[in-house]
Parts: C-alpha cells; sequence; structure tokens
C-alpha cells in the first residue's frame, strides 16, 4: 500500500456530504446520499454494492463526468464544481485515466496506435509517441502484441491495451468501471492482478468499481454502497488468489 500521509498535503480525493439527484418533481431519484469520504494518493480503493446502489454515479463525479446536486467533491483540494467546462476537460485529460467494461478500443489500429493516440494531446514527436506506448505495453505485460489489431487479442489482452491507454498522461488517478465485466473470472483476476501492482510497483491511485467481492479483496479498502449510502466500512483483507 502506498498511500501518501503527509498531514500538510489534501487528500487526493474528499468528498463532503455528496449527493446526486436526477429528474425532477415526483421522478426524482436519489443516486447518492449524503456521501462523505477521502481518498489519499497511492491507495487502491475498491467500491462494491448492488445494482442501483450508485457506484457508477460516485465514479462519474471523482472523473469530473458530472457534478454534484449537494455537498463538495475536492481533487486535491479543489472543488470540482466551481471549474468551468473548459477546464474540467483539462484536468480530466492531465490527471485521470479511465478504463471501463468496454474496452472502447479502435478496431481498425493496433494495440500500440491506440495507446499512441492517447498521448496525441501532448504534442509528443510521432518517435516518442511509439516509445512511450511500448513502454506501456511492457508494463501491462503486452510487450509481443503491440503489433496486433483488436480483433486478434483475447479480451484479457483488449483491456490490458486499455489499461496502457489510460496510463498514457501519467494520470494521478485510474478510474476503473467494472473492468472485468467483459472477462471471464481468471482472465478478471489477472486484471485485477495488475491493478494491484501498477499500486504497488507505480503508486498508482486507483479506484475499482465492482460488483465481485473477491476482486475488491485485493484493494487496500472497500467502499460498500446501498441505495446511494454508505454502508458498514470494511477492513482491508486481500484475497489469496489475487496475489
Amino acid at each position: 500500500m502506498n498511500v501518501v500521509t503527509d498531514i500538510n498535503r489534501a487528500p487526493l480525493y474528499e468528498l463532503r456530504g455528496v449527493g446526486k439527484t436526477y429528474g425532477q418533481g415526483s421522478l426524482q431519484v436519489r443516486a447518492l446520499r449524503d456521501l462523505s469520504l477521502t481518498i489519499e494518493s497511492g491507495e487502491f480503493v475498491a467500491v462494491v454494492g448492488p445494482s442501483g446502489s450508485g457506484k457508477t454515479t460516485l465514479l462519474q463525479l471523482l472523473g469530473a463526468l458530472d457534478r454534484p446536486t449537494a455537498g463538495e467533491v475536492l481533487f486535491e483540494g479543489q472543488d470540482l464544481a466551481r471549474l468551468k467546462e473548459g477546464e474540467l476537460t483539462s484536468l480530466r485529460l492531465a490527471t485521470i485515466g479511465f478504463v471501463f467494461q468496454q474496452f472502447n478500443l479502435i478496431p481498425t489500429v493496433t494495440a500500440a496506435e491506440n495507446v499512441a493516440l492517447a498521448l496525441v494531446p501532448r504534442h509528443l514527436p510521432s518517435e516518442e509517441r511509439r516509445e512511450r506506448a511500448d513502454e506501456l505495453l511492457r508494463a501491462v505485460d503486452l510487450a509481443n502484441r503491440g503489433h496486433h489489431i483488436p480483433s486478434r487479442l483475447s479480451g484479457g489482452e483488449q483491456q490490458r491495451v486499455a489499461i496502457a491507454r489510460a496510463l498514457a498522461n501519467d494520470p494521478r488517478v485510474l478510474l476503473a468501471d467494472e473492468p472485468t465485466g467483459n472477462l471471464d473470472s481468471e482472465a478478471g483476476e489477472e486484471i485485477v492482478g495488475l491493478l494491484r501492482s501498477l499500486c504497488e510497483e507505480r503508486g498508482q491511485t486507483i479506484v475499482l468499481i465492482t460488483h465481485n467481492p473477491q476482486l475488491a479483496a485485493a484493494a487496500d479498502r472497500t467502499i460498500r454502497l446501498h441505495d446511494g449510502a454508505l454502508a458498514e466500512p470494511v477492513a482491508p483483507e486481500r484475497a489469496g488468489s489475487l496475489s
């Protein structure tokens, strides 16, 4: 566990009384209710709960993709709701990596090119982008598969490419929304094991959304949601199968 504990430094995330409501009048849906929590830099946090518990809504707020209707979402001490849309876009590009259940790879280009394309906003020379893409594929154990297009890769390999792409801009946090949902159990465990190693070896902050308690056990801490609110806290206890 690589949590930064400098008492003079703000947590990576601090949520204060956060609520999120969709719709109006009698059609209102309260996706999150009075949610308060912190996530430290270098921490691996799993968020679990049944369908409709607010997991994805929480991830959208952490990813600066949406704004709360109540409370505050602070990122490194900065209230995200006070930022303009352009500022939020810049924040996402520079500091947040996203991994989704659907791999969202471009099907007509190679794995290495999928990763290199994520570096275009940094205006790096093409050769430097290729070298960086190869480095990231090595980091996810795909050094020999970069020349394959996605259809020539297994589901687990495609998700590794997606993780490499999410790491392209050295994000301070990696947000993974059900990244094992389209994988079999063995490939799913391998992906969560990879996330675990990124946290331990690179100090990467990771927030994993999952419905699988066994996979969540790989995290430093598990946050349980029920009907948009925090359920009882769970002490860190990693599953042996993911070590």
